[in-house]
């Protein structure tokens, strides 16, 4: 069971953990028969590895780093070559919303490395560009079961060998679970809830010895937004927004104070090693967003928001021309 922490909401102050949860799990006898023990580097597990993306760059830092690194993506054949060609990388297939998959890469992990793992990053995610009324609930769920709920199942499949490792979860959440942007309401909310899910999961894990860094990511140049043009977004011809679709689909080509995600990567490398524990801001204007934060009142928020998305000044005028023309006809 995750959760082991109890708050009384008479006496706010009293907190009880359940501190021999971690030796019991620890001292918990281990069946290593047809374990491959002769991985003696430390070990790291890297989800949503495809070419040009973070986790690619993370895992070829913590390769780097001296570590055997296990790179992860739903197609291993999207994974670079650098990471396929190199003797201290294991490519293998998973994917995060798949309870099965999770349970099977997570079996032959712990027969490769003799039950442990010293670093689980949960890279692997995908955003969503379309107003919150013509989102299906379907495609609500999906994205939530990428974002959030194949972090939490994929935490849960492999504490066991970070606890062993006295390890540590990196969990990429981003500033937009900070920042609310008009048609990305589904993935800000996805990243906000796995943003205070982390600082939960960091009190929790503490007891066991295991260290959770949730990355609040800003601007890095990858191919996300190449992803999220491919995404078509489909509107019926009902829709309120119907008149500005074009102009959702159309993205930014490139990343707004964007880093390149080999810097990104060595910057995360940095705080895992240094033993880095709860939120870190990462990539361009991360650190700005984090102070604008503090000093901006709600109107001001919302003032960046629609300079970051001016179409909705467009749909405005659409719908003001469209009710003008009514009262003439």
């Amino acid at each position: 069971m995750l959760y082991r922490h109890y708050f009384s909401p008479i006496f706010p102050t009293r907190i009880s953990v359940d501190v021999g949860f971690a030796s019991q799990v620890i001292s918990q006898p281990l069946n290593l028969t047809g374990y491959n023990m002769t991985i003696t580097r430390k070990i790291c597990l890297v989800t949503g590895c495809s070419n040009g993306g973070c986790g690619a760059a993370l895992a070829e830092a913590f390769r780097d780093a001296g570590y055997h690194v296990f790179a992860t993506a739903r197609s291993p054949s999207k994974i670079p070559q650098s990471l396929h060609s190199s003797p201290n990388v294991t490519v293998l297939a998973l994917n995060v919303t798949s309870s099965q998959s999770i349970a099977a890469l997570a079996k032959e992990v712990g027969m490769q490395t003799g039950g442990k793992l010293d670093v689980l990053v949960n890279n692997a995610g995908l955003g969503l560009s379309k107003p919150a009324l013509d989102t299906t609930i379907d495609e609500a769920r999906k994205l939530f079961d990428l974002n959030f709920f194949g972090v939490l199942e994929m935490t849960q499949a492999f504490a066991p060998m970070l606890v062993r490792a006295q390890g540590c979860v990196v969990n990429n959440s981003s500033v937009g679970g900070y920042m609310a942007f008009p048609f990305t309401s589904i993935y800000n909310a996805s990243k906000a809830a796995l943003t205070l899910a982390g600082d939960a999961w960091r009190l929790e894990l503490e007891p066991l010895g295991v260290r959770v860094i949730t990355l609040i990511t800003g601007g890095i140049s990858t191919k996300f937004l190449d992803n999220l043009q491919s995404q078509p977004v489909d509107l019926p011809e009902t829709s309120f927004y119907h008149a500005i679709k074009n102009d959702i689909q159309a993205q930014e080509e490139t990343v707004p104070f964007g880093v390149p995600p080999e810097k990104f990567a060595q910057d995360v490398l940095r705080q895992v090693e240094r033993g880095a524990t709860g939120k870190f801001w990462v990539g361009g204007a991360a650190c700005m967003t984090r102070v604008l934060g503090w000093v901006m009142t709600e109107w001001m928020a919302d003032r960046v928001a629609l300079w970051q998305k001016p179409f909705t000044r467009k749909l405005a005028m659409v719908r003001r021309e469209e009710e003008s023309s009514k009262k003439t006809e």
